[in-house]
């Protein structure tokens, strides 16, 4: 096992202690003193050294001393703590030191706070922090140093599922086939989970259990809705129905055969193809008659759609070309003003003047005040001229040259804009030219299209039209004589029709009535299946709670047995029979949290860090405050600093092993001195 010792602790202005050294030597020490003398300092102290924090595990706790009013009492100190310990008999230093910073800027008299520098030694040498850092974790990580240093951090500063993840690595974590094994009524769990989980299971079951239970109350909504949706059909018969329905349809077809015959009549429908015909000789003398008009309309709109064509892109040229020019008159603006405004720049910097009182130099020295020679200040002033003067020309130059480019851009924008004018003037009369070629083209399709001939002045095509007329007459009054045999016969039809739809209404319930009886049978059948998976889920969850339920008997049963004096409940029952994960601490049934007293818990919180130092092998001094309310500790291997309140010790006082023999020998010398008085 692998031990750390405390040799000594020096404590500089830490948390109020101004200078104070805990010697411990390696050997379990008590300190004592009454309230607010700096106990818990030392331990808090120990940690900081080590981690950063203190012996709560807070980072932002304040290390400066403190006023009455909660203020820091005096700035400007060192807070220092140094740590001597022996690690497997190597003697190893560890040293923090925590500074204010402050800082005096030129010119000021008085220094500003900037904050805080932390130092950092290892074995006397100064190193980083991340050195630092690194050195501490190879001695032990700060998770396992606080559970081994103090007997309330397990109970008190461990959240319940980092106790339970401890406890399960000390005792081992027991696999789902152990326990299944350990019981035959849990064997059929392995065939049901299978490659899934216990939890993983558990919630499938909880999940389908859901569906089911939701599927289960909708069935009976669902058959009794299916119940009232169903038609009454206690007076059909499906048979008499289908031999009604089929007596219907054919008369229906005999009075359509009927109708048919009406309609075709023989000489109808003779009289019915001589006018088509007529019709299409009409067309064919129309066509021959305007045949050259036509085709000297259609080649005049071609040639006017090709003319208004062109007009249209002479016109889109020439507002393309009108953007132009605005672009180039607002270039040319823009250059004009330019050229004007470099000008006047150019006028005013050529009349500055180098200014002599503002450059007149210092004729001491900045350094040691002492007065300079008259060449040096006369050096210093030609030499400022000279700069002054070449700073001048060189932006004269530039100021030209801008200008001449600005001129010489605006010279060639006129150019550009004056080829555009010219251009777009060409353009103007070429539309105007277009205009008139375009107008002539409608006023000659105008003329062709009233000199197309009109067939009706045809004679041939005059008698056609006079043939076609009486022959639609004739067609006319044959039809009026079939037309109130043929409405006769259609309302005959239309009646059948309406009867067979009636029938056909009828047998549709029918049917209706069988897919309905079908569908409540579906549903109950699938009520009866859900009802036994219910059960069978019911019996996986059984299962599985009886699973829990063993787990946590032979799991508790197993860390309590790592255990001397501590006990420990890992599971609840909660009112619905499931168990709730939890990590309560025990000593003879009553629990740490409620009720236990402060000599169970220090003792309890011992026998937990014994059980851990043997489990990682480690020895690390343990910090035992509020010592005073434990007569008697258990035994531990580990070095034990005792924090007791003394209210006779208004400074904190360390007591060693020898210490208290000497003590106690002296105490009994004393009450034999008063017996021995007593009796003479």
């Amino acid at each position: 096992m692998r031990q750390i010792t405390l040799t000594s602790l020096t404590l500089r202005n830490f948390k109020g202690l101004r200078d104070f050294v805990l010697e411990a030597d390696g050997r379990s020490v008590s300190a004592y003193g009454d309230n607010a003398t700096g106990k818990t300092t030392l331990f808090d102290a120990f940690v900081w050294t080590l981690f950063g924090k203190d012996s709560q595990n807070r980072t932002d706790f304040e290390i400066k001393g403190l006023d009455e009013a909660g203020k820091v009492a005096e700035h400007g100190l060192q807070h220092e703590v140094e740590a001597i310990l022996m690690v497997d008999r190597r003697r190893r230093s560890f040293k923090k030191v925590f500074a204010e910073k402050w800082t005096r800027k030129r010119g000021q008299a008085a220094a500003e706070f900037g904050g805080h520098t932390t130092d950092y030694y290892v074995d006397g040498v100064p190193i980083k922090q991340g050195q630092y850092k690194a050195e501490v974790d190879g001695l032990i990580s700060e998770d396992i140093f606080k559970l081994l240093t103090s007997p309330s951090y397990f109970n008190e500063i461990l959240k319940p599922d980092a106790r339970r993840k401890v406890l399960l690595e000390v005792c081992g974590e027991m696999t789902d086939a152990e326990i299944i094994a350990s019981s035959k009524q849990l064997a059929p769990l392995a065939d049901i989970l299978g490659d899934r989980s216990l939890e993983d299971h558990r919630k499938v079951i909880a999940a389908r259990r859901t569906e089911i239970n939701k599927e289960l109350e909708k069935i009976p909504v669902r058959i009794d809705e299916a119940h009232r949706s169903m038609p009454d059909v206690s007076d059909l018969d499906a048979e008499l129905l289908q031999e009604d329905i089929e007596t219907m349809r054919g008369r229906v077809d005999a009075k359509t055969a009927e109708l048919q015959r009406i309609q075709s009549g023989g000489e109808l429908s003779a009289k019915e193809i001589r006018l088509r015909e007529i019709n299409a000789e009409l067309t064919e003398i129309k066509q021959v008659i305007q045949a050259d008009g036509l085709q000297a309309v259609s080649g005049q709109q071609a040639r006017l759609s090709q003319l208004r064509g062109e007009a249209s892109e002479l016109q889109s040229r020439l507002t393309a070309g009108q953007r132009e020019e605005e672009r180039y008159k607002g270039q040319i603006t823009r250059a004009d003003s330019q050229v004007t405004r470099l000008r006047a720049e150019w006028t005013s910097l050529d009349s500055l003047q180098y200014p002599v009182h503002e450059h007149e130099h210092d004729a001491n020295c900045p350094t040691c005040g002492q007065a300079l020679p008259e060449d040096q200040v006369q050096s210093a002033k030609d030499k400022a001229l000279e700069a002054f003067n070449l700073d001048k020309s060189k932006r004269l130059e530039a100021i030209s040259a801008d200008g001449k480019l600005a001129a010489a851009e605006k010279k060639d924008l006129e150019k550009a804009l004056k080829t555009l004018e010219s251009e777009l003037a060409k353009l103007q009369e070429e539309i105007v030219s277009k205009a008139v070629e375009v107008t002539a083209a409608e006023a000659t399709l105008q003329s062709l299209r009233t000199n197309v001939a009109d067939p009706a002045d045809n004679t041939k095509y005059q008698s056609k039209q006079r043939e076609g007329e009486q022959v639609r007459a004739e067609i006319e009054q044959l039809r009026s004589s079939s037309a109130d045999a043929i409405g006769k016969v259609q309302a005959e039809i239309r009646l059948i029709r309406s009867q067979v739809e009636d029938l056909e209404t009828d047998k549709a319930k029918l049917a209706t009535v069988k897919a309905t009886e079908e569908r409540i049978a579906e549903l109950a059948e699938q009520e009866r299946k859900l009802a036994g998976e219910f059960e069978k889920l019911e019996h996986e969850l059984y299962l599985t709670e009886e699973f829990t339920r063993t787990k946590v008997s032979l799991l508790e049963s197993k860390i309590n047995s790592k255990f001397k004096y501590a006990r420990f409940r890992l599971f609840e029952e909660q009112i619905n029979g499931g168990l709730k994960d939890v990590c309560k601490t025990l000593f003879n049934g009553v629990p740490y949290e409620g009720g236990l007293n402060n000599a169970a818990r220090i003792n309890v919180g011992l026998d937990i860090i014994n059980t851990l130092g043997q489990h990682y092998g480690f020895s690390a001094p343990i910090f035992v405050d509020n010592a005073e309310a434990v007569t008697q500790l258990i035994d531990t291997d580990a070095q034990v600093i005792r924090l007791v309140v003394s209210e006779d010790d208004k400074i904190l006082r360390i007591q060693k092993p020898d210490d208290v023999i000497f003590a106690e020998g002296l105490d009994a010398a004393i009450q034999t001195v008063k017996q021995a008085k007593g009796a003479i």
